[in-house]
Protein backbone atom coordinates (compact mmCIF):
# COMPACT_ATOMS: atom_id res chain seq x y z
CA UNK A 1 0.00 0.00 0.00
CA UNK A 2 1.12 3.55 -0.68
CA UNK A 3 -0.37 4.89 2.52
CA UNK A 4 -2.95 6.95 0.69
CA UNK A 5 -5.89 5.39 2.49
CA UNK A 6 -6.44 5.18 6.24
CA UNK A 7 -10.14 4.49 6.78
CA UNK A 8 -11.49 1.02 7.42
CA UNK A 9 -14.92 -0.56 7.11
CA UNK A 10 -17.13 -0.52 10.20
CA UNK A 11 -20.68 -1.09 11.43
CA UNK A 12 -23.17 -2.49 8.94
CA UNK A 13 -20.53 -2.44 6.22
CA UNK A 14 -18.30 -4.83 8.15
CA UNK A 15 -21.22 -7.21 8.73
CA UNK A 16 -21.96 -7.41 5.00
CA UNK A 17 -18.30 -7.78 4.07
CA UNK A 18 -17.97 -10.65 6.54
CA UNK A 19 -20.99 -12.44 5.07
CA UNK A 20 -19.67 -12.08 1.53
CA UNK A 21 -16.23 -13.27 2.58
CA UNK A 22 -17.62 -16.28 4.43
CA UNK A 23 -20.28 -17.50 2.00
CA UNK A 24 -19.27 -16.11 -1.38
CA UNK A 25 -16.75 -17.62 -3.76
CA UNK A 26 -13.70 -15.39 -3.84
CA UNK A 27 -13.72 -14.65 -7.56
CA UNK A 28 -13.88 -10.86 -7.14
CA UNK A 29 -11.92 -8.26 -5.20
CA UNK A 30 -14.46 -5.43 -4.79
CA UNK A 31 -13.85 -2.20 -2.99
CA UNK A 32 -14.97 -2.40 0.66
CA UNK A 33 -18.23 -0.53 0.16
CA UNK A 34 -21.74 -2.01 0.46
CA UNK A 35 -24.27 -0.15 -1.67
CA UNK A 36 -27.96 -0.29 -0.86
CA UNK A 37 -29.60 2.23 -3.20
CA UNK A 38 -28.91 4.47 -6.17
CA UNK A 39 -30.34 7.28 -8.26
CA UNK A 40 -28.82 8.77 -11.40
CA UNK A 41 -25.06 8.93 -10.98
CA UNK A 42 -25.23 8.65 -7.17
CA UNK A 43 -25.36 5.66 -4.84
CA UNK A 44 -25.61 5.33 -1.05
CA UNK A 45 -24.05 2.68 1.14
CA UNK A 46 -25.58 0.90 4.13
CA UNK A 47 -24.08 3.53 6.45
CA UNK A 48 -25.86 6.31 4.54
CA UNK A 49 -22.74 7.70 2.85
CA UNK A 50 -23.23 9.10 -0.67
CA UNK A 51 -20.90 8.31 -3.58
CA UNK A 52 -20.59 9.22 -7.24
CA UNK A 53 -20.61 6.03 -9.32
CA UNK A 54 -17.78 6.34 -11.84
CA UNK A 55 -17.94 2.75 -13.05
CA UNK A 56 -21.61 2.40 -14.11
CA UNK A 57 -21.43 -1.37 -13.53
CA UNK A 58 -18.87 -1.58 -16.34
CA UNK A 59 -21.11 0.59 -18.57
CA UNK A 60 -24.32 -1.35 -17.87
CA UNK A 61 -25.88 1.68 -16.14
CA UNK A 62 -25.49 4.23 -18.94
CA UNK A 63 -29.03 5.53 -18.28
CA UNK A 64 -28.27 6.09 -14.60
CA UNK A 65 -29.36 4.14 -11.53
CA UNK A 66 -33.07 3.41 -11.16
CA UNK A 67 -34.20 5.61 -14.03
CA UNK A 68 -37.91 6.21 -13.35
CA UNK A 69 -38.93 5.29 -16.90
CA UNK A 70 -37.15 1.98 -16.60
CA UNK A 71 -38.64 1.35 -13.17
CA UNK A 72 -42.07 1.88 -14.70
CA UNK A 73 -41.36 -0.36 -17.71
CA UNK A 74 -40.00 -3.13 -15.50
CA UNK A 75 -42.83 -3.10 -12.97
CA UNK A 76 -45.53 -2.79 -15.63
CA UNK A 77 -44.23 -5.76 -17.59
CA UNK A 78 -43.44 -7.80 -14.46
CA UNK A 79 -47.10 -7.57 -13.44
CA UNK A 80 -48.24 -8.79 -16.88
CA UNK A 81 -45.84 -11.48 -18.13
CA UNK A 82 -42.21 -12.30 -17.44
CA UNK A 83 -41.29 -15.50 -19.27
CA UNK A 84 -42.68 -17.73 -21.99
CA UNK A 85 -39.45 -19.26 -23.32
CA UNK A 86 -38.99 -19.13 -27.07
CA UNK A 87 -41.32 -22.10 -27.42
CA UNK A 88 -44.06 -19.48 -27.82
CA UNK A 89 -44.24 -15.94 -29.12
CA UNK A 90 -44.94 -13.01 -26.82
CA UNK A 91 -45.98 -9.44 -27.54
CA UNK A 92 -42.60 -7.88 -26.66
CA UNK A 93 -40.02 -9.78 -28.73
CA UNK A 94 -41.16 -8.71 -32.18
CA UNK A 95 -41.28 -4.99 -31.36
CA UNK A 96 -37.90 -5.27 -29.62
CA UNK A 97 -36.35 -7.02 -32.62
CA UNK A 98 -37.61 -4.34 -34.99
CA UNK A 99 -36.52 -1.46 -32.77
CA UNK A 100 -33.00 -2.80 -32.25
CA UNK A 101 -32.52 -3.90 -35.86
CA UNK A 102 -33.59 -0.50 -37.18
CA UNK A 103 -31.37 1.29 -34.66
CA UNK A 104 -28.38 -0.70 -35.91
CA UNK A 105 -29.30 -0.41 -39.57
CA UNK A 106 -29.61 -4.20 -39.75
CA UNK A 107 -32.36 -6.71 -40.45
CA UNK A 108 -32.15 -9.42 -37.82
CA UNK A 109 -31.65 -9.84 -34.07
CA UNK A 110 -30.70 -12.89 -31.99
CA UNK A 111 -31.35 -12.22 -28.28
CA UNK A 112 -29.41 -13.68 -25.37
CA UNK A 113 -28.84 -12.71 -21.73
CA UNK A 114 -25.22 -11.99 -20.84
CA UNK A 115 -22.54 -10.36 -22.92
CA UNK A 116 -20.48 -13.54 -22.92
CA UNK A 117 -23.45 -15.43 -24.35
CA UNK A 118 -23.72 -12.87 -27.11
CA UNK A 119 -20.04 -13.24 -27.99
CA UNK A 120 -20.39 -17.02 -28.04
CA UNK A 121 -23.39 -16.56 -30.34
CA UNK A 122 -21.37 -14.35 -32.69
CA UNK A 123 -18.60 -16.95 -32.82
CA UNK A 124 -21.08 -19.70 -33.69
CA UNK A 125 -22.62 -17.42 -36.30
CA UNK A 126 -19.29 -16.65 -37.97
CA UNK A 127 -18.24 -20.29 -38.04
CA UNK A 128 -21.48 -21.50 -39.54
CA UNK A 129 -21.49 -18.63 -42.04
CA UNK A 130 -17.97 -19.64 -43.09
CA UNK A 131 -18.91 -23.25 -43.66
CA UNK A 132 -22.00 -22.32 -45.66
CA UNK A 133 -20.60 -19.37 -47.61
CA UNK A 134 -16.84 -19.87 -47.90
CA UNK A 135 -16.67 -23.66 -48.13
CA UNK A 136 -14.26 -23.82 -45.22
CA UNK A 137 -13.50 -27.44 -44.36
CA UNK A 138 -15.58 -28.85 -41.51
CA UNK A 139 -14.35 -27.89 -38.04
CA UNK A 140 -11.45 -25.82 -39.44
CA UNK A 141 -12.90 -22.30 -39.19
CA UNK A 142 -10.62 -19.67 -37.62
CA UNK A 143 -11.39 -16.29 -36.07
CA UNK A 144 -8.74 -13.61 -35.57
CA UNK A 145 -8.72 -12.05 -32.08
CA UNK A 146 -6.45 -9.56 -30.31
CA UNK A 147 -3.98 -9.52 -27.46
CA UNK A 148 -5.37 -8.10 -24.21
CA UNK A 149 -8.93 -8.76 -25.34
CA UNK A 150 -11.77 -9.22 -22.90
CA UNK A 151 -14.91 -10.82 -24.31
CA UNK A 152 -16.22 -12.71 -21.28
CA UNK A 153 -15.50 -15.58 -18.93
CA UNK A 154 -16.72 -18.76 -20.64
CA UNK A 155 -14.10 -21.42 -21.32
CA UNK A 156 -14.14 -20.63 -25.03
CA UNK A 157 -13.58 -16.93 -24.44
CA UNK A 158 -10.86 -17.20 -21.79
CA UNK A 159 -9.21 -19.78 -24.04
CA UNK A 160 -8.11 -17.05 -26.43
CA UNK A 161 -7.35 -14.48 -23.74
CA UNK A 162 -3.75 -13.32 -23.37
CA UNK A 163 -4.27 -12.76 -19.64
CA UNK A 164 -2.61 -15.71 -17.86
CA UNK A 165 -4.88 -15.62 -14.79
CA UNK A 166 -8.02 -15.87 -16.92
CA UNK A 167 -6.73 -19.14 -18.40
CA UNK A 168 -4.87 -20.78 -15.53
CA UNK A 169 -6.58 -23.94 -14.34
CA UNK A 170 -9.44 -23.85 -16.85
CA UNK A 171 -8.08 -25.71 -19.90
CA UNK A 172 -8.23 -27.50 -22.24
CA UNK A 173 -9.46 -24.78 -24.58
CA UNK A 174 -11.23 -24.69 -27.89
CA UNK A 175 -9.08 -24.30 -31.02
CA UNK A 176 -9.89 -22.02 -33.93
CA UNK A 177 -8.51 -18.63 -32.83
CA UNK A 178 -5.45 -16.69 -33.98
CA UNK A 179 -4.26 -13.93 -31.66
CA UNK A 180 -2.49 -10.84 -33.01
CA UNK A 181 -1.38 -7.49 -31.65
CA UNK A 182 -4.18 -4.95 -31.17
CA UNK A 183 -3.91 -2.02 -33.53
CA UNK A 184 -1.49 -3.76 -35.93
CA UNK A 185 -3.27 -4.12 -39.26
CA UNK A 186 -0.31 -5.83 -40.91
CA UNK A 187 -0.30 -8.51 -38.21
CA UNK A 188 -3.98 -9.06 -38.90
CA UNK A 189 -3.38 -9.29 -42.63
CA UNK A 190 -0.65 -11.89 -42.15
CA UNK A 191 -2.88 -13.95 -39.87
CA UNK A 192 -5.57 -14.44 -42.53
CA UNK A 193 -5.70 -17.96 -44.00
CA UNK A 194 -8.11 -19.87 -46.21
CA UNK A 195 -9.88 -20.96 -43.02
CA UNK A 196 -10.39 -17.45 -41.60
CA UNK A 197 -14.08 -16.59 -41.29
CA UNK A 198 -14.03 -13.44 -39.17
CA UNK A 199 -12.28 -10.87 -36.98
CA UNK A 200 -13.53 -10.27 -33.43
CA UNK A 201 -12.61 -6.85 -32.09
CA UNK A 202 -13.40 -4.38 -29.31
CA UNK A 203 -13.41 -0.87 -30.83
CA UNK A 204 -11.79 0.23 -27.57
CA UNK A 205 -10.33 -2.34 -25.19
CA UNK A 206 -11.96 -1.46 -21.88
CA UNK A 207 -10.72 -4.13 -19.49
CA UNK A 208 -7.22 -3.90 -20.96
CA UNK A 209 -6.97 -0.36 -19.62
CA UNK A 210 -9.07 1.76 -22.00
CA UNK A 211 -6.79 1.11 -24.97
CA UNK A 212 -7.78 3.17 -28.02
CA UNK A 213 -6.46 1.74 -31.32
CA UNK A 214 -4.52 3.87 -33.80
CA UNK A 215 -6.62 6.11 -36.03
CA UNK A 216 -7.77 4.22 -39.10
CA UNK A 217 -7.42 0.76 -37.57
CA UNK A 218 -11.12 -0.09 -37.49
CA UNK A 219 -11.56 1.20 -41.04
CA UNK A 220 -8.61 -0.94 -42.15
CA UNK A 221 -10.22 -3.98 -40.52
CA UNK A 222 -13.46 -3.27 -42.36
CA UNK A 223 -11.61 -2.96 -45.67
CA UNK A 224 -9.65 -6.15 -45.04
CA UNK A 225 -12.84 -8.08 -44.26
CA UNK A 226 -14.36 -6.81 -47.51
CA UNK A 227 -11.26 -7.82 -49.47
CA UNK A 228 -10.99 -11.29 -47.95
CA UNK A 229 -14.72 -12.06 -47.55
CA UNK A 230 -14.59 -12.15 -43.75
CA UNK A 231 -17.08 -11.09 -41.11
CA UNK A 232 -16.23 -8.16 -38.85
CA UNK A 233 -17.59 -8.90 -35.37
CA UNK A 234 -17.70 -5.75 -33.22
CA UNK A 235 -17.91 -6.41 -29.49
CA UNK A 236 -19.74 -3.24 -28.48
CA UNK A 237 -20.95 -4.67 -25.17
CA UNK A 238 -19.05 -2.04 -23.18
CA UNK A 239 -18.40 0.60 -25.85
CA UNK A 240 -21.82 0.62 -27.49
CA UNK A 241 -25.08 2.42 -26.76
CA UNK A 242 -23.59 5.85 -26.24
CA UNK A 243 -20.65 5.20 -23.95
CA UNK A 244 -17.95 6.68 -26.22
CA UNK A 245 -19.97 9.62 -27.52
CA UNK A 246 -21.35 7.74 -30.51
CA UNK A 247 -24.20 5.26 -30.54
CA UNK A 248 -21.55 2.67 -31.38
CA UNK A 249 -17.81 3.17 -31.01
CA UNK A 250 -17.33 1.76 -34.53
CA UNK A 251 -18.97 4.93 -35.82
CA UNK A 252 -15.93 7.00 -34.86
CA UNK A 253 -14.44 5.65 -38.10
CA UNK A 254 -17.71 5.30 -40.02
CA UNK A 255 -17.44 1.53 -39.78
CA UNK A 256 -20.46 -0.78 -39.94
CA UNK A 257 -19.56 -4.30 -38.77
CA UNK A 258 -21.25 -7.43 -40.01
CA UNK A 259 -22.37 -8.24 -36.47
CA UNK A 260 -22.96 -5.91 -33.54
CA UNK A 261 -22.49 -7.70 -30.22
CA UNK A 262 -24.47 -5.81 -27.57
CA UNK A 263 -25.26 -6.16 -23.87
CA UNK A 264 -24.78 -4.23 -20.62
CA UNK A 265 -26.62 -0.90 -21.22
CA UNK A 266 -29.16 -2.72 -23.39
CA UNK A 267 -30.78 -3.74 -20.08
CA UNK A 268 -30.47 -0.25 -18.58
CA UNK A 269 -28.89 -1.65 -15.43
CA UNK A 270 -32.13 -3.45 -14.59
CA UNK A 271 -31.97 -6.80 -16.30
CA UNK A 272 -29.42 -8.87 -18.22
CA UNK A 273 -30.16 -8.38 -21.91
CA UNK A 274 -27.78 -9.05 -24.79
CA UNK A 275 -28.12 -9.49 -28.51
CA UNK A 276 -26.30 -10.11 -31.75
CA UNK A 277 -27.54 -7.89 -34.56
CA UNK A 278 -26.77 -8.42 -38.24
CA UNK A 279 -28.01 -8.90 -41.76
CA UNK A 280 -30.41 -11.53 -43.00
CA UNK A 281 -27.53 -13.09 -44.91
CA UNK A 282 -25.37 -13.58 -41.81
CA UNK A 283 -27.83 -14.30 -39.00
CA UNK A 284 -29.97 -16.18 -41.47
CA UNK A 285 -27.62 -19.16 -41.18
CA UNK A 286 -29.54 -20.35 -38.11
CA UNK A 287 -32.36 -22.83 -38.33
CA UNK A 288 -34.72 -24.00 -35.55
CA UNK A 289 -32.74 -26.08 -33.07
CA UNK A 290 -29.31 -24.64 -33.95
CA UNK A 291 -29.09 -22.28 -30.99
CA UNK A 292 -31.21 -20.87 -28.21
CA UNK A 293 -31.77 -19.68 -24.66
CA UNK A 294 -34.70 -20.21 -22.32
CA UNK A 295 -34.52 -16.64 -21.02
CA UNK A 296 -33.14 -14.98 -24.16
CA UNK A 297 -35.74 -12.64 -25.59
CA UNK A 298 -38.11 -13.03 -22.64
CA UNK A 299 -40.87 -10.40 -22.46
CA UNK A 300 -39.53 -8.73 -19.33
CA UNK A 301 -36.09 -8.32 -20.89
CA UNK A 302 -37.53 -7.01 -24.14
CA UNK A 303 -39.79 -4.48 -22.42
CA UNK A 304 -36.87 -3.15 -20.37
CA UNK A 305 -34.54 -3.04 -23.38
CA UNK A 306 -37.08 -1.17 -25.50
CA UNK A 307 -37.41 1.52 -22.84
CA UNK A 308 -33.65 1.59 -22.25
CA UNK A 309 -33.11 2.37 -25.93
CA UNK A 310 -35.83 5.02 -25.89
CA UNK A 311 -34.23 6.72 -22.89
CA UNK A 312 -30.82 6.81 -24.59
CA UNK A 313 -32.22 8.46 -27.68
CA UNK A 314 -34.97 10.68 -26.30
CA UNK A 315 -32.80 12.08 -23.51
CA UNK A 316 -29.88 12.69 -25.92
CA UNK A 317 -27.50 10.64 -23.80
CA UNK A 318 -25.20 9.84 -26.72
CA UNK A 319 -24.61 13.54 -27.39
CA UNK A 320 -24.23 14.17 -23.66
CA UNK A 321 -21.56 11.44 -23.43
CA UNK A 322 -19.63 13.14 -26.22
CA UNK A 323 -19.90 16.59 -24.65
CA UNK A 324 -19.30 15.61 -21.02
CA UNK A 325 -16.59 13.16 -22.07
CA UNK A 326 -14.66 15.88 -23.88
CA UNK A 327 -15.01 18.13 -20.83
CA UNK A 328 -13.92 15.34 -18.45
CA UNK A 329 -10.95 14.47 -20.69
CA UNK A 330 -9.85 18.11 -20.82
CA UNK A 331 -9.96 18.29 -17.04
CA UNK A 332 -7.93 15.09 -16.64
CA UNK A 333 -5.31 16.28 -19.13
CA UNK A 334 -4.90 19.51 -17.16
CA UNK A 335 -3.93 17.68 -13.97
CA UNK A 336 -0.22 18.13 -13.35
CA UNK A 337 1.12 15.09 -11.56
CA UNK A 338 4.28 13.01 -11.84
CA UNK A 339 2.09 10.00 -11.08
CA UNK A 340 0.22 10.17 -14.40
CA UNK A 341 1.73 8.39 -17.41
CA UNK A 342 -1.15 8.81 -19.88
CA UNK A 343 -4.80 9.81 -20.14
CA UNK A 344 -6.85 8.17 -22.89
CA UNK A 345 -10.35 7.25 -23.99
CA UNK A 346 -13.38 8.49 -25.88
CA UNK A 347 -16.63 9.93 -24.60
CA UNK A 348 -17.26 8.84 -21.03
CA UNK A 349 -14.93 5.84 -21.20
CA UNK A 350 -11.71 7.31 -19.82
CA UNK A 351 -8.60 5.81 -18.32
CA UNK A 352 -5.70 7.31 -16.38
CA UNK A 353 -2.58 5.15 -16.53
CA UNK A 354 -0.19 5.65 -13.64
CA UNK A 355 3.58 5.56 -13.70
CA UNK A 356 5.02 2.29 -12.32
CA UNK A 357 6.58 4.12 -9.39
CA UNK A 358 3.20 5.63 -8.43
CA UNK A 359 2.07 2.34 -6.92
CA UNK A 360 -1.02 0.26 -7.70
CA UNK A 361 -4.16 1.93 -9.02
CA UNK A 362 -6.15 0.09 -6.37
CA UNK A 363 -4.75 2.38 -3.67
CA UNK A 364 -5.97 5.46 -5.50
CA UNK A 365 -9.40 3.92 -6.04
CA UNK A 366 -9.69 3.28 -2.31
CA UNK A 367 -8.68 6.86 -1.55
CA UNK A 368 -11.22 8.20 -4.05
CA UNK A 369 -13.82 5.98 -2.39
CA UNK A 370 -13.07 7.64 0.94
CA UNK A 371 -13.70 10.98 -0.78
CA UNK A 372 -17.03 9.91 -2.21
CA UNK A 373 -16.09 8.55 -5.66
CA UNK A 374 -16.38 4.94 -6.74
CA UNK A 375 -13.91 3.92 -9.46
CA UNK A 376 -12.21 0.63 -10.21
CA UNK A 377 -8.69 -0.19 -11.22
CA UNK A 378 -7.99 -2.28 -14.27
CA UNK A 379 -4.70 -4.00 -15.06
CA UNK A 380 -2.90 -2.80 -11.95
CA UNK A 381 -1.99 0.71 -13.11
CA UNK A 382 -5.09 2.15 -14.79
CA UNK A 383 -7.97 3.97 -13.10
CA UNK A 384 -11.10 3.88 -15.25
CA UNK A 385 -13.64 6.71 -15.14
CA UNK A 386 -17.00 5.81 -16.71
CA UNK A 387 -19.93 7.51 -14.94
CA UNK A 388 -23.54 7.13 -16.11
CA UNK A 389 -24.22 9.19 -19.22
CA UNK A 390 -26.69 11.40 -17.32
CA UNK A 391 -23.83 13.20 -15.56
CA UNK A 392 -23.93 17.01 -15.54
CA UNK A 393 -21.01 19.43 -15.94
CA UNK A 394 -21.01 20.53 -12.31
CA UNK A 395 -20.82 16.86 -11.31
CA UNK A 396 -17.83 16.36 -13.60
CA UNK A 397 -16.24 19.35 -11.86
CA UNK A 398 -16.95 17.72 -8.50
CA UNK A 399 -15.25 14.53 -9.69
CA UNK A 400 -12.25 16.34 -11.18
CA UNK A 401 -11.65 18.20 -7.93
CA UNK A 402 -11.29 14.93 -6.04
CA UNK A 403 -9.24 13.22 -8.74
CA UNK A 404 -6.89 16.21 -8.81
CA UNK A 405 -6.49 16.14 -5.03
CA UNK A 406 -5.59 12.46 -5.03
CA UNK A 407 -3.36 12.33 -8.12
CA UNK A 408 -1.62 15.65 -7.68
CA UNK A 409 -0.80 15.11 -4.00
CA UNK A 410 2.93 15.20 -3.27
CA UNK A 411 4.71 11.92 -2.67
Amino acid sequence: MTGLRASTASGKTQEHLALAQTYGAHNYHPLPVVIERGRGIWVWDVEGKKYMDCLSAYSAVNQGHCHPRLVAALTHQAARLTLTSRAFHNDQTGPFFRQLAELCGMQMVLPMNSGAEAVETAIKTARKWGYLNKAVDADQAEIIVFENNFHGRTTTLVGFSSEAQYREGFGPFAPGFRTVRYGDIEAVRHAVTKNTVGILVEPIQGEAGVIVPPAGFLRALRDLCDEENLLLLADEIQTGLGRTGRLFASQHEDVVPDLYILGKALGGGFYPVSAVVGSNEVLGVFRPGDHGSTFGGNPLACAVAREALDVLLEENLVERAQRMGAYFMKGLLEIRSSRIREVRGKGLLLGVELQPEAGPARDYCETLMDRGMLCKETHERVIRFAPPLVIEQDEVDWALERIREVLAASH
